[in-house]
């Protein structure tokens, strides 16, 4: 998990200690993780978006929209095992 969070880091994402409540002016993401003997094996990645509901990718599927960040977990992705975010990136066209 730690090369995820590492990863994100380079895009100006970093960890916050809150829920998934929405942060104005702030975008923020869930990582999932399902955990196997002693580590964590991330799994998924959710975004929420600036209504306060969340996106993801399901594999080779489209993209979902989902209320809240809970309604992905499961014994597929695991559950939320952090959240990081960052101020809300300027749209572009």
């Amino acid at each position: 998990m730690e090369v995820f969070i590492a990863a994100y880091g380079t895009l100006g994402f970093a960890p916050c200690f809150f829920d998934a409540s929405l942060a104005p002016g702030m975008e923020k993401i869930a990582l999932f993780g399902i955990k196997q003997d002693d580590v964590i094996v991330p799994t998924h990645a959710a975004l929420q978006l600036e209504t306060g509901r969340w996106t993801s990718k399901l594999g080779d599927f489209e993209d979902i929209s989902h209320a809240s960040v809970e309604a992905v977990n499961g014994p597929i992705y695991g559950k939320v095992v952090c959240f990081l975010q960052r101020p809300r990136q300027p749209k572009t066209s």
